[in-house]
């Protein structure tokens, strides 16, 4: 059991060893907490440039710009009408008319094209968010299956050199003839969860490749050491949500909507003025005249429309309040994982004990002395090779936990940009 606890001690210390990410010294340092490293901001950007979803929020974000603009224009245009007659009495005339906003229809139009503009500002914003989350957490993934697969590779050498040496002990009558078959069945087996683990590693790559080809997948490297504690990072204030943001502006939006169909329903006169000339056989006499027209509302009184609008703001003022419960609880459990896999992942790197490749090597020394038995090596080595993986996923992990921790307290965006301000006192 010594033996054992050992090899998978070795592990740890394996898991250690690396370059530790850190601050540059000075009183100027960046708290690597708050900025994400530079090949991993410079790998998302990439991916923002190149990702069709953010093209297309980006079109969206441009068409609600010119429809902002379009509702902030005048309702009406002036008409031109130009008349002429002949008979009795000949008549040239030509009038001007326009419909007259008296009821403030473009303000309310204004503010609701304002609104949805900020709705879709917030809804862009939440895009880049989205999808900076989802290939960073690719990118995680992706690293973990190329360490595996790496770890793997050893595996499947270790098992091959086994092999040969269980074959030269045959020879010479040192083991069984089970136990060398034991040597070749470990082989196999080996083999055959390196095939899965290559699989893995293809799978995360078009995982990858499926958010944007824009970034390459050698891009964005994650650092060897662990991500910070939560706390070195304050979440934002849940108004400055970019989901609160959105779905107070859909509410703002939804309410100027009201005022849309309220204003709708008051008819706006139309002036127009006339002017020409009337010439009846020798008597030509110069028309002026003035009119006003106002359309009756009795046929369709716009009620009905102005308690749809009424309804769709209740329903938006009802999402806003469940945006807001679903963040705070998106936080708390974002947080509460993180810590805990966090911990686990600190936990497992602090032993000490020997590197990895020491403790494979003592155990083939201790095989080979007959000190310990063959299915007693096999099984020993296996499990400090499956520690050795369950290792490496633990630390994908508490990143990809740090990711969800980042979206959820709203700074991710900030860590990729490098805005964010030190939380610390």
């Amino acid at each position: 059991m010594s033996v054992l606890r050992a090899a998978l001690l070795g592990v740890a210390s394996m898991l250690c060893a690396g370059a530790v990410w850190s601050a540059p010294a000075g009183e100027n340092a960046v708290n690597p907490a708050l900025v994400a490293p530079p090949s991993l901001r410079q790998a998302v950007r990439a991916v923002w440039d190149g990702s069709p979803g953010v093209q297309v929020a980006r079109a969206d974000l441009a068409a609600a710009q010119a429809r902002a603009r379009a509702a902030a224009q005048p309702l009406y245009n002036p008409t031109l009408a130009l008349d002429a007659e002949n008979a009795d009495v000949n008549r040239r005339t030509a009038g001007l008319s326009l419909a007259l906003d008296l009821s403030g229809k473009r303000k309310a139009r204004a503010g609701q094209g304002a609104a949805e503009l900020q709705a879709s500002q917030a809804g862009y914003d939440l895009l880049r968010r989205d999808i900076a989350a989802r290939w960073l957490k690719a990118r995680s993934t992706l690293a973990l299956a190329a360490e595996q697969r790496r770890l793997g590779e050893r595996r499947v050498e270790l098992m091959r050199r086994f092999d040969d040496l269980a074959a030269q002990r045959l020879k010479v009558g040192d083991i069984s003839s089970p136990e060398r078959d034991l040597a070749g069945l470990a082989l196999g087996e080996a083999q055959i969860q390196q095939a899965s683990l290559v699989g893995n590693e293809a799978a995360s790559l078009a995982s990858l490749a499926s958010i944007s080809e824009s970034a390459a997948a050698d891009a964005g490297s994650l650092p060897d050491a662990l991500p910070p504690a939560s706390s070195s990072v304050a979440p934002l204030s849940f108004d400055d949500y970019p989901e609160l943001l959105r779905a107070r502006a859909l509410q703002a939006g939804a309410e100027a909507g009201v005022q849309v169909a309220r204003r709708a329903r008051i008819p706006d006169p139309t002036v127009s003025v006339t002017g020409g000339q009337v010439r009846n056989r020798q008597m030509s006499d110069r028309v002026i005249g003035v009119s006003l027209s106002i359309p009756l509302p009795v046929l369709n009184t716009g009620r009905a429309e102005v308690d749809a609008a009424r309804a769709e703001a209740e329903a938006a003022a009802a999402g806003v309040h469940a945006q807001q419960l679903g963040a705070k609880a998106r936080l708390r459990e974002a947080q509460a994982r993180y810590d805990a896999l966090l911990n686990a992942a600190q936990a497992f790197r602090g032993s000490r004990a020997a590197a990895f490749d020491e403790r494979t090597a003592l155990l083939e020394r201790l095989w080979r002395a007959g000190e310990l038995g063959t299915s007693d090596y096999l099984v020993q080595l296996k499990q400090s090779l499956d520690t050795a993986l369950s290792g490496l996923e633990l630390q994908s992990q508490a990143w990809q936990a740090w990711f969800d921790y980042l979206s959820a307290a709203g700074r991710l965006t900030d860590w990729v940009d490098g805005s964010q301000k030190d939380a610390s006192p």
